[in-house]
C-alpha cells in the first residue's frame, strides 16, 4: 500500500493522509462541481479507485455533465472501471431502509474490490441530504461511524451538504461528526467548525515527529524503531498529541498537525528525549 500523504485537490485541505473524513456545505452546483471535480481528478491521477453517489440534487446526468467540464478525460475513467457514479439512494439505501451495518460491508467491500484491481486506494463523495426527512437519524449515525470505517485504511472521504436545505443545527450536527467542516460560497471558502487550534510550541518536539512519522504510513510500532523508543512510548505521545488538538484518534490528529502546518514535508528538528 502506498502510505505517503494523498493529494486531495482541494486547496483548502492540501495533502492529506489515508483515513480522511470531511464535510463541505455548498451553496450551488458549481460549488459542489468545483470541489468534487479536482478531489476526483487528483485521485484518478493518484491512482486511487474514485467513487461518487450523488443523491438528486443533482441528478446523475447532472453530476456526470458537471464532473466531465471539471475532468475532459472522466468518459475514460468510467470505461476503464476507475470511478464509478451511483445513485445516492441507491448507495445508502436497502429499498427503503437505512442499514448502517450493511454501509459499513459496503464500504469494506468496495475497498477490497479497487485493492484486488491494483489501486492504491479509494477515495468517495457523496451528499445524503435529500434523504434527511426520514433518515436524518441514520445519516448522522453512519457519518460517526464513517470515522471508525476509514481508520487505518487507504481510504478518504469528502461527504457534501447543500447551505440551503441545512438548518443551524443540522450544521453543528454534521460538523461534529467530521474530522473538519467547511463551506464553499461563490467560490470562497469558509471553515465551519474549525479543530480547535494549538500554538507550535504546544506540541513537545516527539509528539510532532510520531505525528509526522505517523503522516508517513508508519505503524506505532514502525515509528517506535525510527526514534529508537517503545511502541507503548509512541502510543502514548500519540494519544497526548492527540488530546492536545482535541482530535478524536491518530488520523484527525495527523490531519490536524498537518493543517496547523505543526507538521511538515520533513521531520521536526531538535533534541528529543524519551
Amino acid at each position: 500500500m502506498n502510505t505517503a500523504l494523498r493529494r486531495t485537490g482541494i486547496s483548502v485541505f492540501g495533502d492529506m493522509p489515508w483515513g480522511w473524513h470531511v464535510c463541505m456545505f455548498y451553496q450551488s452546483k458549481d460549488d459542489l462541481f468545483d470541489t468534487v471535480g479536482p478531489y476526483f481528478k487528483a485521485g484518478l491521477e493518484s491512482k486511487e479507485f474514485c467513487l461518487w453517489f450523488p443523491t438528486a440534487p443533482p441528478t446523475i446526468d447532472e453530476a456526470r455533465l458537471g464532473l466531465s467540464l471539471r475532468i475532459p478525460d472522466l468518459e475514460r475513467h468510467l470505461a476503464a472501471g476507475n470511478m464509478e457514479i451511483l445513485r445516492g439512494e441507491a448507495w445508502f439505501l436497502d429499498g427503503d431502509r437505512f442499514d448502517v451495518e450493511r454501509l459499513a460491508r459496503a464500504w469494506d467491500d468496495k475497498l477490497r474490490g479497487a485493492l484486488a484491481k491494483g489501486y492504491d486506494g479509494m477515495r468517495a463523495s457523496g451528499n445524503p441530504f435529500s434523504l434527511h426527512s426520514k433518515y436524518w437519524d441514520h445519516i448522522c449515525d453512519h457519518e460517526r461511524q464513517l470515522n471508525d470505517i476509514l481508520a487505518g485504511k487507504p481510504m478518504m472521504a469528502l461527504c457534501a451538504y447543500p447551505m440551503a436545505m441545512s438548518s443551524a443545527a443540522d450544521v453543528l450536527e454534521v460538523a461534529q461528526a467530521h474530522q473538519f467542516a467547511v463551506a464553499r460560497q461563490r467560490g470562497e471558502w469558509v471553515v465551519v467548525e474549525p479543530v480547535p487550534a494549538t500554538a507550535p510550541h504546544a506540541l513537545t518536539l516527539r509528539e510532532r515527529e510520531v505525528l509526522y512519522w505517523a503522516a508517513q504510513g508508519k505503524s506505532a510500532l514502525e515509528i517506535g524503531e525510527i526514534l529508537h523508543i517503545a511502541k507503548r512510548t509512541v502510543d502514548q505521545h500519540t494519544q497526548n498529541a492527540a488530546r492536545k488538538l482535541g482530535a478524536v484518534n491518530r488520523t484527525q490528529a495527523v490531519a490536524t498537525a498537518l493543517r496547523e502546518r505543526l507538521i511538515g514535508n520533513d521531520p521536526p528538528s531538535g533534541n528529543a528525549a524519551g
